[in-house]
């Protein structure tokens, strides 16, 4: 009996593949970078996806997995990618245009007809998404306004996860944690909202039908078995879109909130409801669909790991070794007392999220003296992200009366011990780190075990793998960081009227 299930986990920097048994072991694994790349025939600055640059790395990834555990032993594959990024394909699965990334500046100008033109607060209201300039419904009426012959040969539009799925098994597919990205969705109804779909100039049936991730969407075609190395035949599940798996992968409880911490953070609840109030709206929250049927994701996104990124590049600069550069670093933080000397690091505000939006700053460093050295900018960079997350809990917990009793953290920024003991001080919560880092991997794998028929649902798969986590409580320190978290307060607001609307400086 297959003892294994394939998970290619497609990040838009890395693209890992796994193996992972039904207690949620990753018996093999592999990663390979990923980038997007110029568009040959755009304007300069325009940025797409290599489909097929795409495809032959995570077969490559994936036939190196299977060449460690046998094609023999796995039951199932599925695919988790990044959000909002699709495109428009043939019947056969020819792309008739490329993936425009999600970094590609040429949407703005559509984003901005399109809101003015549908109202940011009712886009909202349906999708319970921001006005993003990446959002999948700018990208499609672009395409109308700037490329039409490109919808007009395509059969559907697939989200990445469906790219690569359709690749795999030949059907099209779209899950409903992918389709939540795309602006489109009418989420109180789980099905595409009929303005959005006029306002982009498509319909109903340019879209697969929407699938809950667990589902079979095909098997494994002759031509993509030779390409990955496993059998002809094998069950293609739908996962979806990565944000929504690493909570199930990591033992989240609905009632704990999660941050997601890499390069960005997202600090995330689950609820019952999406999440469309005037408070919300106005804070900047976004809802997806949870990978759980009946729960959404009222989320925050954030600054996060990239602020440590430029501390490391730019003051530790002379320690090529990166592992050996964080450990100084922690080292250097651990010695300095809360505060940092008075410096204080406020991080850059959630992206501009539309043409109403102030939140787009720099960031900025306070207090800086004569005295302060490399560490006390970590560290005032690790606080300054504790800040912002207390806040954005407080958003979320404001946004709907929910208050969550403890704090689950994963992803790379997980592995931070002082970063952990900080968040737990500064939110005077406890802080739950789960001992396997691939919570991501783990989530996607639980879903293509439902697929494969070993658990009958996603809730299921979760009881029946062991998850260790330790869980960091507040210390003494929590009192210190009270004070110091109001004098944030008073600081990172008074920021924001320093920009103007479109995020630029206002001078």
């Amino acid at each position: 009996m297959p003892e294994l299930v394939v998970v290619a986990d497609c990040g838009s920097t890395n693209i890992a593949a796994a193996a992972v048994d039904a207690q949620g072991r990753l018996v093999a694994s592999v990663s390979e970078a990923n980038r997007p790349v110029p568009q040959k025939d755009g304007r300069e600055g325009w940025l797409i996806w290599d489909m097929d640059r795409l495809w032959m790395t995570v077969c490559a990834a994936i036939r190196q997995v299977v060449d460690q555990v046998g094609a023999e032993s796995v039951a199932a594959i599925t695919v988790a990618t990044w959000g909002a990024d699709g495109a428009p394909v043939t019947a056969g699965g020819e792309l008739t245009y490329p993936i425009i990334c999600w970094q590609c500046p040429r949407i703005e100008p559509v984003m901005r007809r399109l809101t003015a033109q549908l109202g940011e607060r009712r886009l909202f209201n349906i999708t319970g998404y921001q006005a993003i300039r990446f959002n999948t419904l700018f990208k499609i009426a672009w395409l109308h306004d700037y490329a039409p012959a490109a919808l007009q040969r395509a059969d559907k539009w697939l989200m990445v996860p469906g790219l690569l799925g359709q690749r795999l098994c030949g059907e099209s597919s779209m899950d409903l944690t992918a389709a939540s990205t795309m602006m489109m969705l009418d989420l109180q109804k789980l099905a595409w909202a009929p303005e959005l779909l006029e306002a982009a100039g498509v319909d109903e049936s340019f879209f697969p039908k929407l699938v809950h991730p667990g589902a079979i969407i095909g098997t494994l075609t002759a031509a993509a078995a030779q390409q990955t190395g496993l059998k002809q035949g094998t069950p293609v599940v739908a996962s979806g879109h990565d944000t929504q798996f690493a909570p199930i992968g990591s033992g989240a409880d609905p009632q704990e909130a999660i941050l997601s911490t890499g390069t960005w953070e997202i600090a995330m609840l689950r609820t019952a409801q999406p999440v469309t109030n005037d408070f919300a709206f106005s804070e900047g929250i976004l809802s997806e669909v949870d990978a759980v049927p009946g729960l959404y994701d009222p989320q925050l996104l954030m600054m996060g790991s990239g602020v440590l990124e430029w501390v490391r590049e730019n003051l530790y600069g002379a320690l090529k070794d990166r592992t050996r550069a964080y450990r100084t670093m922690i080292g250097e933080a651990q010695k300095l007392k809360p505060g940092a000397g008075g410096l204080m690091l406020v991080p850059s505000f959630v992206p501009d999220t539309g043409p109403t939006r102030k939140y787009a700053t720099a960031g900025t460093i306070v207090g800086i003296g004569l005295t302060s050295t490399r560490a006390h900018i970590y560290r005032a960079a690790l606080e300054g992200l504790c800040f912002q997350l207390r806040e954005a809990l407080r958003i979320l917990s404001q946004a709907t009366g929910f208050q969550p009793a403890r704090l689950r953290v994963v992803g790379g920024g997980s592995k931070n011990d002082l970063w952990n003991q900080m968040r737990a001080d500064v939110c005077r919560m406890p802080v739950v780190v789960t001992e396997r880092k691939d919570a991501t991997i783990v989530g996607a794998a639980i879903a293509a075990w439902v697929g494969a028929g070993r658990f009958g649902s996603i809730p299921d798969g979760q009881k029946q793998i062991p998850i260790p986590a330790e869980v960091v409580e507040p210390s003494a320190g929590a009192e210190v960081y009270e004070r110091l978290f109001e004098r944030y307060g008073k600081i990172a607001p008074s920021l924001r009227g320093f920009y103007a609307p479109d995020g630029g400086a206002a001078g």
